[in-house]
């Protein structure tokens, strides 16, 4: 009998590692608060498991970086990623593919926001915004700190660190419209979805912060897919994924990202993104 119970224990634990390759894991980049992406990816986590088949588990991370290292050490399988930070993580994962993106990340910008009492305005120019503190989002983020630097720089001829009185890295987007309404920093930049939104809900005093500037447009955001899952989870189950991604269809969905679809994507269309990195010293 009790040879019988160590063999049922042996059993269930050469069976338990097999049973969690079963989870099919994703996560995002923290680009906004917490509850918000809980919210959104919670729901992304239900979808998509009635499109796969499998258990599906959103993994939440505390920072740009932290998303890149668990998708290097394949604690997740799945990434929405944004522009830099998807390129990171697919030069770690050699194999790893774009297979996604918002139709909006093919044309995605960057605001550069202003505190009112800096007297700063949109105009038809770059702004005159040496001088001032200024902020970025995350340090990895592509539509909040690569992007705007390397427009700052292009534009103004200097690093940041030469022409601002003060520079910050707030986190996120949210935190970075939240500073500069509130006059913590003079200057920021962001994501401009992010920014939209924000403004639709009431969540901004447009009296105290404005848009001073907008980029050109550029590739962002995109889903990137682990290399290997088909030997892990099944033959197909990348063009499966694929397929579920794109035919995301629910309105409600849809707006949590915002998004109006998802359209194809591959690793070429963020060349741009990996060149502008180089450029500014953020990949070698």
């Amino acid at each position: 009998m009790k040879r019988l119970s160590a063999l049922f224990g042996l059993c269930l634990s050469l069976l338990a590692p097999m049973a969690s390759a079963t989870t099919f894991t994703f996560t995002a980049i923290p680009d906004e608060d917490e509850s918000a992406l809980r919210s959104r990816f919670d729901k992304v986590a239900a979808y998509l498991e009635t499109q796969l088949g499998v258990e599906v588990k959103y993994v939440p991370v505390k920072s740009y970086s932290a998303a890149v290292t668990a998708f290097r050490n394949n604690q997740v399988q799945l990434a929405w990623f944004g522009g830099l930070s998807g390129v990171q993580a697919r030069r770690l994962v050699p194999g790893s593919e774009a297979i996604a993106q918002g139709y909006e990340d093919q044309f995605f910008k960057s605001f550069l926001i202003a505190h009112h009492s800096t007297g700063l305005a949109k105009g038809d120019g770059f702004p005159a915004i040496e001088g001032y503190t200024f902020t970025f989002g995350s340090k990895d983020s592509t539509s909040g700190r690569l992007m705007p630097q390397f427009y700052v720089e292009q534009h103004l001829g200097k690093k940041p660190e030469d022409l601002f009185k003060r520079v910050g890295f707030s986190g996120d987007h949210s935190r970075t419209i939240a500073q500069v309404e509130a006059g913590v920093y003079q200057v920021g930049a962001v994501n401009y979805k992010v920014w939209e939104s924000a403004v639709a809900q009431g969540k901004v005093d447009t009296s105290k912060v404005a848009v001073i500037w907008e980029s050109p447009e550029y590739p962002d955001y995109q889903w990137t897919a682990r290399a290997g899952l088909d030997a892990s989870f099944g033959a197909g189950f990348k063009d499966k994924l694929t397929k579920a991604l794109l035919e995301m269809k629910d309105p409600d969905l849809l707006a949590s990202f915002p998004r109006q679809s998802f359209v194809p994507a591959s690793n070429q269309d963020y060349v741009p993104v990996e060149t502008v990195a180089k450029a500014i010293g953020l990949l070698d």
